[in-house]
C-alpha cells in the first residue's frame, strides 16, 4: 500500500484514514477540485479462464455486464441472503476481473471465496500494489481526463487497463476514481496536487453519504439484507440472472414486499461523529435503527446513512441523545434492473 505520509502535509488519522495539514476538505466549494488518496478501498482480483463462471454463481450481478465499460454494483450474500461485501466489478482482461470494495472486508471475502475457487481454476489474490485516488468537484472529469487520456461520462463506467484505470462514480458533485500501480500513481498524484487540493479521504466518504452509498463494514457484514441498504434502487442485483449464493431469500424479499429496513439519510448536529453500529431511536427512546457510516459535511453537522424500519416511526429520531433530521435521496426507492442501466449507457 502506497505511503502516503511520504507526500507533502499527509497524514495518518486513525484505520484507513489520510487527512493532511489543514485539512479544508469539508469547507471546499463545490467549483474547486480536491484530490484525495481513497485508503478505505481496496481490490480484491479474480484470475482465470473460470473467472466470469465463478463469480456468476457467488454475486448478485451479471458478471458479463462487466464488459471493460460497465462496471456494476453487487454484492456477496450468506445463503441466508444477509451480505457478506459490498463491490464495484471490473472487468481488466479475458481472465481478470476486480473487486472495488472496503479494505477491511477483502481478507474475508477473499476467505470465503476461496473454498469455492479450485472448483474453477481461478486465484483470488488482494492487490496491495495498487493505489485508488478520488478526484472530485466541478473539474473532475476534465481533470483526470487531461491526466489519463480516458473519459467515463456515466456512474458506474469504467475506461483504462490495468496500468491506470478511471471510474465515473456519483454524487452531488463530479468525481472519478484513479486506481494505478503505486509508482504510476505517485507521479499522477504530483502532478495532479499542482491542479487540484488535496484532501483526506473523509470527503470522499461524504459524498457516498450524500449519494446515498453505503458500503458493508466489519460492523455491519452478515446483517442485513441487499435491499436494506437500497442496492437494488441502485442497480446492484439483478433479478433476471441465474442461482446465486442467497438468491432465493433476496428474490423473495423482493417480490413478496417483506423488506422491513431501509437505508435512510439523517443530518445532526454534535461534536464527535456516531460510529457504525450506533442506535438509532425515535421519540420514545425505542431503537429503530442502526447507523452505517457518518461524516462532517461542510457546515460543521454530521451527515449520516442508518438502516431503518420502514414502518411509521415517532420522531424527532435520534443518536446519541442528538436529534436528526430526514434527508432526501438522490434516487427513487424503485427497483433499477442493471441490464436496463447499462443498455441505456
Amino acid at each position: 500500500m502506497l505511503d502516503w505520509s511520504r507526500h507533502q502535509g499527509a497524514a495518518p488519522c486513525g484505520p484507513q484514514r489520510v487527512t493532511f495539514a489543514p485539512d479544508v476538505a469539508n469547507a471546499l466549494p463545490p467549483e474547486q477540485t480536491a484530490i484525495a488518496p481513497l485508503v478505505h478501498l481496496g481490490v480484491l482480483e479474480i484470475h482465470g479462464q473460470g473467472a466470469v463462471r465463478f463469480l456468476q454463481g457467488q454475486t448478485s450481478a451479471q458478471a458479463e455486464l462487466a464488459d471493460g465499460r460497465g462496471a456494476p454494483l453487487t454484492c456477496f450474500c450468506t445463503a441466508k441472503g444477509r451480505m457478506l461485501a459490498n463491490a464495484q466489478l471490473l472487468r481488466i482482461d479475458a481472465e481478470r476481473l476486480w473487486l472495488i470494495m472496503p479494505v477491511e472486508r477483502i481478507a474475508p471475502l477473499q476467505a470465503h471465496l476461496g473454498k469455492f475457487a479450485p472448483f474453477y481454476q481461478v486465484t483470488l489474490s488482494a492487490r496491495d500494489d495498487l493505489a485508488l485516488v478520488g478526484v472530485m468537484g466541478s473539474d473532475a472529469a476534465a481533470l483526470c481526463e487531461t491526466e489519463s487520456g480516458l473519459t467515463v461520462p456515466h456512474p458506474w463506467q469504467q475506461a483504462g487497463d490495468a496500468t491506470v484505470l478511471l471510474l465515473n462514480h456519483p454524487g452531488p458533485v463530479p468525481r472519478r476514481l484513479l486506481i494505478a500501480s503505486q509508482e504510476v500513481m505517485t507521479a499522477h498524484w504530483q502532478r495532479l496536487a499542482a491542479k487540484a487540493t488535496p484532501v483526506g479521504n473523509a470527503q470522499w466518504c461524504l459524498l457516498d453519504i450524500q449519494a446515498g452509498l453505503a458500503w458493508v463494514g466489519d460492523a455491519h457484514q452478515d446483517a442485513y439484507l441487499p435491499q436494506m441498504f437500497n442496492w437494488e434502487a441502485l442497480g446492484g442485483i439483478s433479478f433476471k440472472k441465474g442461482c446465486y449464493t442467497g438468491q432465493e431469500v433476496v428474490a423473495r424479499a423482493h417480490f413478496r414486499g417483506q423488506v422491513k429496513k431501509r437505508l435512510s439519510r439523517l443530518q445532526c448536529e454534535g461534536d464527535a461523529l456516531p460510529t457504525p453500529g450506533d442506535g438509532v431511536e425515535d421519540a420514545n427512546g425505542k431503537r429503530q435503527g442502526d447507523v452505517i457510516a457518518a461524516e462532517f459535511d461542510a457546515h460543521g453537522r454530521i451527515e449520516l446513512l442508518a438502516v431503518l424500519s420502514t414502518r411509521e416511526l415517532a420522531e424527532p429520531l435520534a443518536v446519541a441523545g442528538r436529534h436528526c433530521t430526514r434527508q432526501e435521496l438522490p434516487y427513487a426507492l424503485e427497483r433499477l434492473d442493471p441490464e436496463a442501466l447499462f443498455a441505456a449507457s
